[in-house]
């Protein structure tokens, strides 16, 4: 029986190849959207998932109260908080401190710039570190031993054993034994780096590690089995209040679990994160997946008719419903399986595309049940639903009606067409509102004045080598090559948050204002080079002696001041005493969407950690950097020459808003295409079904336009209704989403118009080509069965 079930639905697709093959390409790139958004999901949900018992560690942000609002910073703990929380509190049974770090690391002649951190042993076992070569009890025997990345080891040695026991160099000055070489640490892992040396390298020497109100590094814990955790946590949030009886700052516990999707806080607590863009993909591959079954549906019922003699000699012989339901239910799963097959052939072509535009190393393992067993699932389902609607209804046909052909076509039939056709335009039109507001966001923030020029502004690591005790004499011979206009050392990077205090006083500052100021230490020529605007005053002058008396601030720390002119007033940060020299216009920093804190500028060479030159206006960057790269090739030898475009790393800021708009345009072009080979094959029977008539309007007279018309009206109509449906859904969801930006677009009526008009011609051409095709077909043929 099933057998034969099998042999019908095939001839039956081989039968109707044109009809088949829209159903089965729809399916397939319904299916193929799905899998594809599928893979990006798997591996967001499993980042961390190398950290054994993940649901035990814990990583400890501090919430810190700031004019009444709590913020959270997760890489700002004091140096003592690990090892107290250790000790005070049982349910802890490791912690421990890490702080990352750049450095060029070398054996022999040959150096690299890698990414490591100093690190308590206890995070050997709470992130479960790997060894490979060597073993975690030895790991950090001594103060100078070092783990390596088998990556990290493999640039340097023929294999990971090798590396045991020999030395390598940390900026040309100290030396580490290797001790381990651990596993590298998955693409989808929060916390990778490329080493771990003991934290006293960092600590020893700086008084300043030791105290609670230096915030500096990150410190993560792993509880016992079983604790309750919420109790753990108001014990973590008493230990700063307890040692410092400050009640405005608090440490807390942040799951592992929450690392990657839920990162980001609201006054104190969690308020989202990349969990946001996971649901919305999910949603977005259930409604391609929706749009596919409906071209199924709406193809299987318009082509009713044609089957309805089949339906009515089964009956008349003996079939029962049943087992016609299964006949076309049937036909349904094979049609979803052969459009899975072809899905399968698709994601192994775009993998490697998809790959390039999400940035991540995604693979189809097929052969794995995690993988095989979603696909034949999203395939069945997909069959399923497709088939369901087409099978009752088929299934339906009275068997006298059919044979007497006294049977006329369903009104209920046609209107559900309808309604399917209106829903999958809707669906498709809200993809191009959407896609089209995502796109004006991004570019609205990134086109926002930044108070500061960041296109072709070049940013380079400055705290490795000698550039900082060379600093004079490169600054002069890059300015007097005629390729660089200026050179400027900063503490932080320009677009980062930076360092910051609420530590600074001054006359007429409300006694219990807790206010934070970012603080930024730089060169006199830092302000020209970076394009930023000196709005009351005067800068730092050209001396490369630090004035340690003047500093510059904000507009907005200006504006605090609540005086009318703040120039030569002082300020008191430290128990130092520093005159305000000149007012700088704000300028962005931190959060890309919202407001930077007011700054206080100062000058020092000494602690930049990057240089940033601005190239002379109307040369090759090209010549400009041969020209940096000669110079520190003689000031600050045995390091690569490594740089980057402060607007590349602008544009680095928006990697989710980024992606959501590329994949918005991806899937709108998809749902479109899915929608439009629906309506193709749709209008294609309509043609059909019309043939004679159209052949007798033709033959008394009606023109080709006039026929293009009779046929495409009814469609249009359906198209017209899908905007009135869609503009009032995407307006609310896209206004929802925006409220999320401190600095948005406001929604205009053209971008509706444009939709609308956009998915009225996509229709008129689609249906149009069918159309035409029986306008200008000959009436002879179409009425010589008559």
């Amino acid at each position: 029986m099933i057998r034969n079930y099998i042999k019908i639905a095939w001839r039956n697709l081989w039968k109707n190849k044109g009809y088949s093959f829209i159903n089965i390409f729809g399916l397939a790139i319904g299916i193929t959207c799905a899998s594809l958004i599928l893979l990006w999901v798997e591996d967001e949900v499993n980042f961390d998932q190398s950290i054994p018992d993940k649901e035990l560690v814990y990583s400890i942000p501090t919430n810190q109260k700031y004019d009444g609002e709590w913020r959270t910073f997760f890489e700002a703990t004091p140096g003592p908080l690990a090892s107290v929380l250790k000790s005070e509190i049982p349910e802890i049974t490791k912690s421990a401190r890490k702080r990352d770090v750049g450095q060029l690391i070398s054996v022999g002649e040959k150096s690299v710039n890698s990414k490591g951190s100093f690190a308590d042993e206890d995070l050997i076992p709470i992130f479960g570190l790997n060894f490979i070569a060597g073993n975690s009890k030895d790991a950090f025997k001594d103060k100078k031993s070092v783990i390596l990345t088998e990556k990290t080891a493999s640039l340097f040695f023929e294999n990971s054993e090798d590396a045991i026991g020999k030395t390598i160099q940390f900026d040309k000055k100290d030396t580490y034994n290797i001790t381990g070489v651990i596993a590298d640490f998955p693409q989808n892992t929060t916390y990778a780096v490329d080493w771990l040396v003991p934290f006293e390298n960092f600590t020893d020497g700086k008084e300043w590690t030791q105290e609670y109100g230096s915030n500096f590094t990150n410190t993560f814990v792993k509880l016992a089995p079983g604790v309750d955790v919420e109790k753990v946590n108001t014990k973590v949030k008493a230990i700063l209040p307890a040692k410092t009886g400050n009640t405005e700052t608090e440490a807390i516990l942040f799951s592992a679990n929450d690392w990657h999707l839920r990162d980001k806080f609201k006054n104190g607590k969690i308020d989202g994160g990349r969990i946001a863009y996971v649901r919305l993909f999910i949603f977005i591959a259930l409604i391609i997946l929706i749009i596919a079954c409906i071209n199924f549906m709406n193809l299987s019922t318009a082509r009713s008719e044609k089957r309805a003699n089949e339906v009515g000699m089964r009956k008349a012989l003996g079939s029962g419903k049943k087992q016609l339901v299964f006949q076309f239910m049937s036909e349904a799963v094979i049609t979803a399986f052969i459009s899975g097959i072809v899905s399968v052939l698709l994601l192994m072509v775009l993998i490697p595309h998809f790959n390039a535009l999400i940035d991540k190393n995604l693979s189809l393992a097929i052969t794995k049940p995690v993988h095989f067993m979603p696909i034949f699932l999203i395939t069945f389902f997909c069959g399923i639903i497709s088939g369901l609607y087409p099978a009752f209804y088929l299934s339906s046909f009275k068997p006298i009606e059919v044979l007497k052909g006294s049977r006329r076509p369903s009104g209920s039939a046609s209107f559900t067409r309808k309604t399917l056709v209106v829903i999958q335009f809707s669906i498709s039109i809200m993809f191009i509102i959407s896609t089209i507001l995502v796109f004006q966001q991004v570019q609205h923030i990134k086109n926002r004045n930044l108070g500061m020029v960041k296109e072709n502004l070049i940013e380079m690591p400055a705290a490795n080598g000698n550039i900082i005790k060379n600093f004079k004499s490169i600054e002069q011979e890059l300015t007097s090559s005629g390729w660089v206009e200026s050179v400027a050392l900063m503490n932080s990077q320009i677009l980062s948050g930076g360092n910051n205090t609420s530590g600074i006083q001054w006359q007429g500052k409300p006694a219990d204002a807790d206010i934070l100021i970012s603080v930024r230490t730089v060169t006199p020529q830092f302000f020209n080079t970076a394009g930023m605007k000196i709005k009351e005053g005067k800068g730092f002058g050209t001396s490369q002696v630090a004035d340690s008396t003047k500093v510059l601030i904000s507009e907005s720390f200006a504006k605090l001041m609540n005086s009318d002119n703040v120039i030569g007033k002082t300020i008191n940060w430290n128990d130092q005493i520093f005159t305000i020299n000149g007012i700088v216009k704000d300028f962005l920093y931190g959060d890309m969407y919202g407001t930077s804190d007011p700054v206080m500028f100062y000058h020092q060479a000494e602690g930049a950690n990057y240089m940033y030159i601005k190239p002379a206006a109307g040369v090759a960057i090209t010549n400009t950097l041969t020209a940096i790269e000669n110079v520190l090739k003689t000031q600050n030898p045995g390091f690569p020459f490594e740089y980057r475009f402060v607007d590349e790393a602008f544009n680095e800021r928006f990697k989710s808003e980024q992606l959501v708009e590329n994949l918005s345009q991806i899937f709108a072009v998809l749902a479109i295409i899915i929608s439009c080979l629906g309506l193709f094959g749709l209008s294609a029977f309509t043609a059909e079904q019309r043939r004679k008539e159209i052949g007798v309007r033709k033959v008394l007279g009606s023109s080709v336009l006039g026929i293009v018309k009779l046929l495409s009206k009814d469609f249009l109509v359906l198209v017209l209704l899908s905007i009135l449906i869609s503009v009032p859904i995407s307006w609310y969801v896209m206004q929802n989403w925006l409220q999320g930006f401190a600095y948005r677009i406001d929604i205009k009526l053209w971008v509706f118009a444009i939709a609308g008009f956009s998915a009225v011609l996509i229709a008129l051409i689609t249906v149009s080509f069918q159309a035409i095709k029986a306008a200008i077909a000959n009436p002879v043929k179409s009425l010589r069965t008559e």
